[in-house]
């Protein structure tokens, strides 16, 4: 099925950049498979950035935030207003998404997709972009969360800002913020991945197992009011989406269109990058999975994606917190790759390997 606009070309991860990378892990100081899943990862880099020195230093994570209607049926711990004050803690440095990414060596960029909130005074300090599509998504209990052309606008931003940031970032982690996303995710997620509501809703924010109840109710509502096409990525966004989902899903597209690793974080980022990879199958080869969320709808997803996550601590924040972890295992698989020495360089013979 074709869509419009058209999306960006990606181009596919060479192959023999792979296999180039994996002849020189095979010849470092090492025993064979030594290092395990961080040798798998040397290699998805270097096909990638079609390079045996990937180049990781300049890491943006990018934030995108909207509200959504469906915060109105009670399907979160917390009310709507927490977005705008989350966006300001992030605007002052304040929030884990900050800690992380300082401890990472990473910038965080901010962008209003959809809050409700008054967020002018960070507009003008240029803590936060203006990208605001409208002041939250519909309630998709009663209706569609969104009509197509402010979907097609949500991908177009994210696009837009994986273009403009890209001269200047090595590598992307998605982060995002907006309460009752994870509703919005999970209905997402039963759509593309042909599973019911109940098999991809926890508990969110913290909810209780009731309030989870009214939550898979809702979801499995909003599906059955809308019934959005899971041939067409385009309508189950506008139907049972966000704003932030799409724009996300258009960061994944743009950067993989300019060879960018993307490093998912989420449930929330997960959902997004389900909708960038039924546009383009290719997108796929340029996504890291960082952890699996306790979410249970995460598993799905990654399952759906082929993807197997680096870690798995239970987070469950958002924001880009588990993308940011896992960049220190990305710098740790570069540098084996480019910097350890190789058995002859040390002096041992390949038939004396250890």
């Amino acid at each position: 099925m074709s869509h419009q606009p058209p999306w960006p070309q990606i181009p596919p991860v060479d192959p023999r950049w792979r296999k180039r990378a994996r002849l020189r892990i095979q010849a470092l100081a090492m025993p064979a498979g030594a290092l395990g899943r961080l040798l798998d990862l040397a290699v998805d880099l270097a096909g990638m950035a079609a390079s045996l020195e990937p180049a990781l230093s300049r890491r943006s994570a990018v934030v995108m935030a909207a509200d959504h209607g469906v915060a109105a049926e009670g399907v979160s711990a917390f009310p709507s207003e927490v977005t705008t004050l989350m966006v300001r803690a992030f605007s002052r440095g304040r929030a884990a998404v900050n800690v992380l990414a300082a401890q990472a060596g990473a910038r965080v960029i901010v962008v209003d997709v959809g809050v409700k909130g008054n967020l002018t005074d960070l507009y003008a300090s240029g803590h936060v972009l203006d990208r605001r599509i409208a002041a939250g998504t519909g309630n998709m209990l009663r209706g569609p969360a969104m009509n197509r052309g402010q979907a097609l606008r949500a991908l177009e931003i994210g696009l837009a800002v994986a273009t403009d940031l890209a001269g200047e970032t090595d590598v992307f982690v998605t982060g995002e913020m907006g309460i009752g996303n994870t509703t919005a995710s999970s209905a997402v997620a039963a759509v593309l991945c042909g599973v019911d509501a109940e098999r991809v809703t926890g508990c969110g924010t913290g909810i209780d197992e009731r309030c989870r109840r009214r939550k898979v109710q809702a979801i499995a509502g909003a599906i059955a009011r809308n019934r959005p096409n899971p041939a067409d990525p385009i309508d189950v966004l506008a139907k049972v989406g966000g704003f932030e989902i799409g724009a996300l899903a258009g960061l994944i597209l743009g950067a993989a269109a300019r060879r960018k690793p993307v490093v998912l974080d989420g449930f929330i980022s997960g959902a997004a990058a389900l909708i960038a990879c039924r546009l383009s199958r290719a997108a796929g080869d340029f996504l890291i999975a960082s952890h699996r969320s306790a979410e249970p709808g995460h598993a799905v997803i990654l399952e759906q994606l082929g993807k197997e996550p680096l870690l798995d601590l239970g987070l469950r924040l958002g924001e880009g917190t588990g993308g940011l972890i896992a960049l220190h295992l990305l710098e740790a698989a570069a540098r084996i790759l480019s910097r350890m020495a190789t058995l002859e360089e040390v002096g041992v013979a390949p038939a004396a390997a250890p």
